[in-house]
């Protein structure tokens, strides 16, 4: 089965556009018709009125009589027609009639004096168009004239066929011409979408916009309004997976080829303790391998810059700070730290993704724990008015130099020689942060030691609910 080839949009336009044409050129022929009978009649009629006021001015008036008499000549001379044939009559209110050469119908109206009076009515079995005219008699003999003249229509019908027969390819020729104008203007405005076509078909991510709007119609721009912005964004997405993957060859290459000879070491060895030391060793290689990973993915995540890749919803920072520190209580009691939570136990509300906000407090969590000594103190601290997350350490510090740079993915200061970090911390909890419009901030921590690292959220669409006590 044959697939139907979509409907060209130069076609469509075509089609559209020749109905309205042929629809002209139908109602054009009928006006043209009723203009050309009218024209007819209207020349015929000022000759018929004529016709009749010559014949009216004949009629003289003796002794109180009114009488109209025509010599044989001029009787020829006025009803000689070589295509039509003339009925003519001629009466008076008092006398009657007075002369004709047919019986002619009157008009169905009363005449007005002095005033002519065309219709239309049957003559001897024809069609015939009349004028009536009703003038006062000559001489004040108090009696008035009714001059009645009639024509059959055989040379008005001709002049209007004449007339239709020159106006009616003229008018053929204008909509063939302004036909050919149409189609030279669809086809020469469609090219600019061809040209997109083109543009589109050559794209490369170092062009941008696809197409420039300015110099593009009203009704397309739009279009590639969205074309440039679906193009922005694959690119954007693109540039995220090729980041990602550039990022993930970066972190697992080492660690890959580190777990491989640890594993062929374990194999190798003989000896049961060394071997469980060699196996140890894998487990933390692969506890490491898993750690980048997942914070490879929450990179990822992070990086998506449309909201709808966010779980957008009412979070509780409150609820979700206590559930970030209760999950890293293990580490930190591995490494003898005093992990505390200090703010509200609910009722710090936002709109955000409450998964990546529990990645971003982790992260800071984590962070703040590997760069700790021993038996030293990391805390949450939660605020309200603006809702803020702090985490406090009293760890070796970052110098001010380096704050900037730290933000920078697999950056790795001056103080991480004796941590096992990947770079990834604080770059994935600054992006979390700023997806949600937040302000990530890092400073000395209290009394000069430490490091103190905040994020304030916008207060716009807070809403703080009842607390109930803390921790």
């Amino acid at each position: 089965m044959h697939k139907p080839q979509p409907a060209s949009l130069r076609h469509q336009l075509l089609l559209h556009l020749s109905g309205p044409l042929l629809l002209v050129l139908v109602f054009g022929g009928a006006g043209g018709m009723l203009i050309a009978r009218h024209v007819g009649h209207l020349v015929h009629d000022q000759w018929l009125l004529d016709s009749a006021m010559s014949l009216g001015a004949q009629v003289k008036s003796r002794d109180g009589q009114l009488s109209l008499s025509l010599p044989p000549t001029a009787i020829q001379m006025f009803e000689w027609d070589r295509i039509d044939r003339i009925y003519w009559q001629a009466s008076s209110r008092r006398q009657g009639l007075l002369l004709q050469n047919a019986a002619v119908p009157p008009p169905v109206a009363p005449l007005a004096l002095n005033k002519p009076k065309f219709y239309d009515a049957i003559v001897a079995g024809e069609p015939v168009r009349v004028v009536a005219i009703e003038r006062s008699a000559p001489d004040g003999v108090g009696d008035t004239v009714r001059i009645v003249v009639a024509e059959t229509m055989h040379k008005r019908e001709g002049v209007a066929g004449k007339i239709l027969r020159q106006w009616a390819p003229l008018q053929i020729a204008v909509l063939a011409l302004a036909g050919l104008f149409i189609w030279r203007a669809v086809t020469r405005n469609l090219r600019k979408v061809d040209a997109i076509a083109e543009r589109l078909g050559t794209y490369e991510t170092s062009n941008m916009p696809v197409v420039d709007t300015q110099r593009m119609p009203t009704e397309i721009a739009p279009l590639i309004d969205a074309i440039n912005r679906l193009i922005v964004k694959l690119s954007e997405e693109r540039d995220t997976q090729k980041r990602f993957i550039s990022n993930a060859a970066h972190q697992l290459r080492t660690p890959l080829a580190s777990l491989q000879v640890q594993a062929e070491r374990a194999l190798r060895e003989r000896d049961a303790a060394e071997r469980d030391r060699a196996l140890e060793d894998v487990h933390r290689a692969v506890t490491r391998q898993r750690h980048v990973t997942h914070q490879l993915l929450t990179l990822m995540r992070s990086e998506q810059r449309e909201d709808n890749h966010l779980q957008l919803g009412q979070s509780d920072l409150a609820v979700i700070a206590r559930q970030a520190v209760e999950r890293w209580t293990d580490s930190a009691l591995r490494k003898r730290i005093d992990l505390g939570y200090e703010g509200p136990e609910n009722g710090v509300l936002i709109t955000g993704d409450a998964q990546l906000l529990e990645e971003m407090m982790g992260n800071l969590i984590d962070n703040a724990i590997n760069y700790t000594q021993p038996g030293g103190m990391v805390t949450l601290h939660l605020s309200a008015r603006p809702p803020c997350v702090t985490v406090v350490d009293d760890g070796p510090g970052i110098p001010e130099q380096e704050r900037e740079l730290v933000l920078e993915r697999f950056y790795r200061g001056s103080t991480s020689d004796t941590t096992q970090g990947c770079g990834l911390g604080l770059p994935i909890a600054s992006e979390i942060a700023a997806r949600h419009d937040a302000r990530l901030a890092i400073a000395t921590g209290p009394d000069g030691v430490g490091t103190m690292i905040g994020v304030t959220f916008p207060t716009a669409g807070v809403k703080p609910l009842p607390q109930r006590g803390r921790g």
